[in-house]
């Protein structure tokens, strides 16, 4: 089983979300005025980060944060609190860049790695979910962001996270399977996906979709690791798995081509050109390298966002 020292780009937060302060009104409003506290500020998963000194977000004090839905982020070790806040614009900073957490994720550090995935996928939540599902009526951010309750029934709504299993899976010679959807590139490969049903295992869902996309029968499957992945509320759940035989059959719908490589074939298909990969802020990257033995060089990274 996978570690938090895995290494994947989304997963290394390392601030203390601090949910016992959620429900602390006090203790947020002196938070929120304490001048060490930092803010985030959010437009539809748009930040502000400089590369002064190493790509890093910019972190403004509550006083110099714009109007906007406040969420508590959390604090880090050394009490420091941190909050986001969604604005409706980014403001003007001509010493910083405008950035996106796909973008992002990658580069930055493990402080503002967390709070960027922690904030986009709060910020896109409640961009996405202002009405109660049960009767309709508006609903509000409450718990220092992390609930939404109906103005009206009073219903309390929690941040959607959709599970979606994402595997790798070898045949009996050790050749991995890697797939394309009808979206893609054509030289654009992945690993296969797909979200978990209903009343439906994680080692089911990874027979399932195998044998949906590919056509391929599964037998064993290994848990490897987990990562969020806020595009827009998945949280992807990843899988070596390792195929009965070498059959493929690809459904033509989600996916529209399929192939089984050695290593070699790969590293020769990826130097040549023939083959671009997703990119290192994903897990399915981690996957293949797993697999593969090393870590692949950036020109090989694709264009798509899926896993």
């Amino acid at each position: 089983m996978g570690d938090h020292d895995s290494g994947l780009a989304l997963t290394r937060a390392v601030h203390d979300r601090a949910a016992e302060h959620r429900l602390d009104e006090a203790w947020l409003a002196a938070a929120w005025t304490a001048p060490e506290s930092r803010v985030l500020v959010v437009e539809r998963g748009n930040v502000h980060w400089t590369d002064a000194g190493g790509p890093a977000l910019v972190l403004v004090a509550p006083r110099d944060a714009p109007d906007g839905e406040r969420y508590f982020l959390g604090v880090d070790p050394d009490g420091t609190a941190y909050f986001a806040v969604s604005a409706d614009a980014l403001p003007e900073r001509p010493d910083a860049q405008t950035g996106h957490l796909y973008t992002l994720g990658s580069v930055l550090g493990e402080r503002d790695a967390g709070l960027l995935v922690h904030a986009f996928g709060l910020e896109n939540w409640h961009r996405t979910h202002g009405f109660c599902a049960r009767c309709g009526q508006p609903s509000e951010a409450v718990a220092a962001g992390h609930v939404r309750k109906c103005t009206v029934c009073g219903t309390e709504h929690f941040p959607r996270t959709d599970p979606a299993v994402i595997m790798l899976v070898v045949d009996p010679a050790g050749r991995a399977l890697l797939g394309r959807q009808p979206s893609w590139p054509e030289k654009m490969f992945s690993t296969l996906a797909g979200f978990v049903e209903p009343g439906e295992s994680l080692r089911q869902a990874v027979v399932r979709e195998v044998a949906e996309e590919a056509g391929v029968r599964v037998a064993d499957v290994t848990y490897v690791d987990s990562q969020p992945w806020p595009f827009p509320s998945s949280l992807m759940l990843g899988f070596h798995a390792t195929s009965v035989d070498d059959h493929i059959d690809v459904d033509g719908t989600e996916i529209a081509e399929a192939r089984w490589f050695t290593r070699d074939e790969l590293r020769a298909a990826t130097e040549a050109g023939e083959v671009k990969l997703p990119g290192p802020i994903s897990i399915s990257r981690h996957l293949i390298e797993l697999w593969y033995g090393e870590k692949f060089p950036e020109d090989v990274t694709g264009t798509i966002r899926r896993n």
